[in-house]
């Protein structure tokens, strides 16, 4: 009833009172204890390494430290025979990995999405990288990749094919880790393209069937626009993992990233300046120039996502 009403009523407008304005703001209130530990809980490492990344920070914790403004940012940015090439080989295992993935996950969900005898079997089969660890998947790999008695150089001497240095080589080292992470998150990249063409409708495909295109007109036309969104939505999804990819290369490699650094990226220099150097400063900021990085690439997906939900 408005005021107006009550005036005309005579009759008093009910008071609000603090059990009112509770029942009012409920849900809210419900969920504010978990908004704000779930914000603390994020809010608190960030604000502490970007703290870190401000000092001088290393050796023991109880060492004492001062502020050195951005000289640890200066410090990488300049650094030419570390940063730069780690963040190069970052970049090149990220976007070929990627690529990579995508292509076969995108190529077996459509052998996947047809009907045939032993499916479920085959789908179960290829899941099966998914289910080991990182670091179990590196040391089962390192063993396979070792030059003396591993099976692939003994495949390679039974092709008549010379043998290969594969993860002790310098020139192969970054290729084989990337092998490795394709071995084992293209199923994942297969599950999402897979749910998708699932929800694909049938018709535009029997229409343009029936006027004459082939399956390579189908799957250009048709099929890859509508799928354009739920690719865009693994890529983003394998960017953000491949990009801080640690283990496997941990693993494989050591916390150097092998004895040249030939697979050092910005997680594994980060983690020697940090538990080998003690340099918790630098580190620090190496961190949040990654995470910065991160952020850029996130972006970028966002806005390419975007382009193709518009398709």
């Amino acid at each position: 009833m408005s005021s107006t009403a009550l005036k005309r009523t005579g009759r008093a407008a009910p008071r609000r009172t603090p059990l009112d304005w509770v029942d009012a703001k409920l849900k809210w209130i419900l969920i504010a204890p978990s908004i704000v530990f779930i914000g603390a809980l994020i809010a608190f490492p960030i604000g502490y390494t970007i703290f870190l990344s401000l000092t001088n920070a290393q050796g023991a914790v109880t060492r004492p430290f001062a502020f050195v403004g951005f000289a640890n940012y200066a410090h990488y940015l300049g650094d030419l025979e570390r940063f730069w090439p780690a963040v190069w080989r970052t970049a090149y295992f990220t976007v070929t990995a990627l690529v990579i993935e995508l292509v076969l996950g995108l190529g077996v969900a459509l052998l996947l999405r047809k009907t045939f005898r032993g499916q479920g079997l085959v789908r179960v089969l290829i899941l099966l990288p998914l289910v080991a660890t990182p670091v179990a998947v590196g040391m089962m790999w390192l063993v396979i990749f070792e030059p003396t008695i591993g099976f692939a150089n003994a495949l390679m001497k039974m092709m008549g094919l010379p043998a290969q240095g594969w993860l002790s080589d310098k020139g192969t080292a970054l290729n084989t880790l990337i092998f490795i992470d394709v071995w084992q998150w293209t199923p994942m990249v297969i599950l999402i393209l897979l749910a998708g063409l699932s929800t694909l409708p049938e018709e535009p495909d029997e229409a343009a069937r029936v006027d004459g295109a082939n399956a390579w007109q189908r799957f250009v036309h048709i099929t890859l626009p509508q799928l354009s969104p739920v690719i865009a939505a693994a890529a983003m999804l394998r960017a953000i993992d491949a990009l801080k990819t640690f283990d496997i290369i941990y693993a494989t490699k050591g916390r150097g990233g092998g004895s040249n650094h030939e697979a050092e990226t910005l997680n594994i220099l980060a983690y020697g300046d940090a538990f080998e150097y003690s340099r918790y400063g630098r580190a620090a900021a190496l961190l949040m120039l990654f995470f910065l990085l991160i952020i850029l690439v996130l972006l970028v997906l966002a806005i390419l996502r975007k382009k193709a939900a518009k398709l």
